[in-house]
Formats: structure tokens, sequence, C-alpha cells
């Protein structure tokens, strides 16, 4: 082999590698859906910069050396790229055992194809040759995972069959899922062994992991957060853990991209019901349950009075034992009244007595992101910024109105939503706040369209939001971070 031949092989196997990290770091963002990636894309111009037009190039590329040495530059672009990404790609155990097929195929191929090349050097038919790796690997990877998933799916059947004693309680919703989850468990742990699920695992793949790696056969209480972006995957989820108890909060027009419609949602989410070992369901009282529901049905806050969210807290009365509890907590937002009227309704029927419920109350903590107030450097900090709803975006804007210093918001907008809320959203902020600042692309010429008061500023790189905010704002502001978006977003 000549010099020119290894740089040609090397070439292609960096190429490769390069285009195969596109790809992979756009099936982790989008839970390895090809459609989604293919249609669903908020950047689709980068699948023609990063993947179409480095791809056709390499298909009919010139048979020198100084054509090939472009493809650097494609993989030096690339690199930037994914350096500047918020989101960036995570190595997980499907990630590495996509890149060992790939990389494996890719090693094949160049043997088995090496002598036609010498023979006769580039032609495009050769080119499209070298690229079947990616195609056959992402097919092959997907196969693998769909064995591994039913073997660990059988796994955390059989660990959950084991525990006959344990407790499951399902939690799902539109809108606060999370929040929901984590008031039940702070709820409930002082005087039961309780395990939630973390963070925001609400998958079927992320549960079983869950089950596996963290259920401990100790437990007295599995609180499991089902999530859904198409009919069925709660089905599957409700299948594999069996609740006793299921929470279901407001269901809105969240993901409604996904779903087409409303009643979509609806069926989607009450799918948590269908459950063959259910005892009680705790339903926000504006949801209408399906008739076919056998469980009694608890709605959820059907008596909460005096609602009064500041910026120190939340405080409200509900009806308990035939009287009028009030209750006061850190929880920020009148809207968490109904997330806390649900694990108030869990915890009683557990069996907490009333005065032991208003302590645990009082000492709720917020979720992390979730309209946790924080103060840094003398300026008070709103972090919304795992909030997508518009409820819940105009609840903070409210709050932050009540803040009697200079007020900036940070945010992309709404995500998953229409145009008309983004309208909504933006009157709200043109009526609060001094300072605006848009983060990203999609939702930036609607929010710019329709704020109009406060200094707008567009702010294409998050990377530079702290400088920037460091600049604009001094000791007693209040700075809101409502909602985040991804840079593919």
């Amino acid at each position: 082999m000549q010099t020119f031949d290894y740089f040609l092989m090397l070439t292609h196997w960096v190429f490769l590698i390069a285009l195969g990290y596109y790809v992979i770091t756009n099936f982790q963002w989008y839970h390895y859906k090809f459609l989604r990636v293919v249609f669903k894309h908020h950047k689709f111009k980068w699948h023609i910069l990063y993947f179409v037009l480095p791809v056709v190039y390499f298909i009919f590329i010139p048979d020198n050396i100084y054509s090939y040495l472009v493809l650097y530059f494609y993989i030096i672009a690339l690199a930037i790229w994914a350096f500047n990404l918020s989101k960036k790609l995570v190595f997980t155990g499907r990630v590495l055992r996509f890149f060992f097929i790939y990389i494996s195929f890719i090693l094949f191929n160049d043997l088995l194809f090496l002598n036609v090349e010498l023979d006769n050097h580039h032609t495009p038919l050769i080119e499209c040759v070298y690229l079947l790796p990616l195609p056959i690997s992402l097919i092959l990877s997907n196969l693998l995972e769909k064995i591994l998933l039913n073997r660990y799916k059988k796994l955390a059947k059989e660990k959950l069959d084991l525990m006959p004693n344990l407790k499951v309680i399902a939690v799902t919703g539109s809108y606060g899922k999370t929040s929901l989850k984590n008031f039940l468990f702070q709820m409930l742990h002082e005087n039961f062994k309780v395990y939630a699920t973390p963070r925001s695992v609400n998958t079927l793949t992320g549960i079983i992991a869950d089950i596996n790696q963290n259920l401990s056969p100790l437990t007295d209480i599995y609180i499991v957060e089902a999530g859904a972006r198409t009919v069925g995957n709660i089905k599957e989820i409700i299948d594999l853990i069996s609740p006793q108890i299921a929470v279901v909060g407001k269901i809105g027009e969240a993901h409604i991209e996904y779903f087409k419609d409303i009643q979509t949602i609806y069926a989607a989410k009450y799918e948590i019901l269908e459950s063959y070992c259910l005892q009680k369901a705790y339903i926000y009282e504006k949801n209408t349950p399906p008739n076919t529901c056998l469980a009694p049905i608890c709605y959820f806050p059907n008596n909460a009075k005096n609602i009064h969210a500041t910026l120190e807290g939340t405080t409200f009365s509900l009806e308990l034992d035939s009287k009028q509890v009030e209750f006061s907590t850190k929880i920020l937002g009148a809207f968490n009244v109904i997330n806390i009227g649900a694990a108030i309704a869990v915890a009683k029927d557990l069996g907490i007595e009333t005065k032991e419920i208003i302590k645990l109350v009082s000492k709720l903590e917020p979720t992390g992101h979730r309209l946790s107030k924080i103060n840094v450097n003398g300026k008070l900090i709103l972090d919304d910024s795992y909030n997508g709803n518009l409820d819940g975006m105009l609840e903070a804007i409210r709050l932050s109105s009540l803040h009697e210093g200079k007020k900036i918001i940070v945010t992309p907008g709404l995500v998953e939503s229409n145009e008309e809320s983004n309208i909504k959203l933006a009157k709200a902020i043109d009526k609060v706040f001094d300072i605006a600042i848009i983060t990203g692309e999609l939702n930036s010429k609607i929010l710019q369209n329709n704020i109009h008061s406060p200094q707008k500023i567009i702010l294409k790189d998050k990377n530079h939001i702290e400088n920037l905010l460091k600049s604009l704002t001094h000791d007693g502001d209040l700075i809101l971070f409502a909602n985040d978006a991804p840079s593919y977003i």
C-alpha cells in the first residue's frame, strides 16, 4: 500500500466515526426514534450541514489528497458543534454498544473492500459501500437493545414478584409529575421505607433499570413516575409495576405535537388506571376519568381554600377530619397546592395523622429547577428552568411581579406548544420585566413581536449567559429562569 492509500483509509475511519457521532447524538436526544429524528427535529438545517452535504461530498469526492483533506474541515466543524452543545452526548451503555458494533463493521468493511478500492480507486459506488456500516449498525444496535430490554424487564418483574408486601404508587399527568412524586416521597418517608424513581426517570427503559439497580428488597413503598409520548407507553409501565395506587395530576396539552389532540392525551394518561392490582385512584378534580375504572376515586384538591402564594411561600387550607386545617409551606406557586393536596390525601389514607401531616407540609422542599428560590450575591434567582407549561410559567411571572427591584427573565418561550400560548406568555412578560433575554431561535420571533416594554436581548449561544447576567444585574435584582431548551431545540 502507498502512503496515499493509508491516508485514504485513515480519513475514511475518522470521517465515518464523526458521522456516527452526529447520528447517535441525535438519536439519544429523540429517544432513539427514527421518525422523530428525521421528521420532528427542531433544527433540520443541522442534518443538511452535518450529514447530507458531507455524505454527498464523500460519495462523489475527487480521487486526490487535497479533496480528502476537505473532510477534515467537516470533522473539525463537527467537533466545534459538539463542544458548544448544551446537551452533549452521554456515553451510556447503549451508546458504547453502538460504537463497538459500528467500529467493528467499519474495520471489517475496510478489510473486505480494500482490494476493490486499490484496483478501482475512487468510485461513487465504492464510497456508498463504505457508508453501509452506519445503517447496519443502527439496525443491529436497535435489535440488541430490544433483546437486552426484554431480558432486563423479565429480571425486574421477577424482583418485584419477590416483594409481595411492596406497595407501588404510580404518578402521571401532563404537568408537575416530578414535583408530585417528590412531595409524596417527602410526606411518606418518615413513616415508611420509601423509594422513588430518581430525577425525571419516567420511561419503561429507565424504570426497568431503576428496579434492577436501585430498588431495595426492604422497601415498603415504591413511587414511580410514568411518562408518555404515545398511547401505550404508560400501559407498558403499568403491566410491569402493577401499582395499587394511581395518582393522576393535571392533564393538559403538553407534548400535543406527539398526541395530536387532547382526547388522545387523556386516553394515554388514563392507562394508569388499568392496573389489575389498583386499589385507589387520586385524580385532579377537573379531569374526567373513564367509566372503566373499577377502583375508588378520590378527587384533589376538592376543598382547598384561602390560597395565598408569595415569594416567601404558600399558605392554604383543606378540610380534613371534618374541619378546616391551615397549612403553610416553603413551596412556591399556587398551582403546587394541587400536588401538595394529592400528597396529603395519600398520606392521610396511609394512616398518617393530621398533626404530623401539617408538620410534613411545612418541611417540604422544592424540586430542583422547578420554581426553586436561590439567593446568590445579593440577587434573587427563581429557577423554573424545568417547567415548560403555560400555567406554571404565568404563575412564576406573577410571583416575580411581587418583587420590588429590577426584574430579568431568561426564557426560550414554550417548547412543544403553539403560537397562541407563546403570545400569551410574551404579553405577560411585557407587563412585568425590565429585561427579557430570549434564548434559542425556536420562539424568538414570536416573543420579539409581542414583547414591547422590556429591553430585549436575543441570545443564540447560552454559553455566554453568565457573563451577560453579570454585566446586566446588580444587588437586589430578580432573575427568573423560565423554562429551558437544549441547543438542538
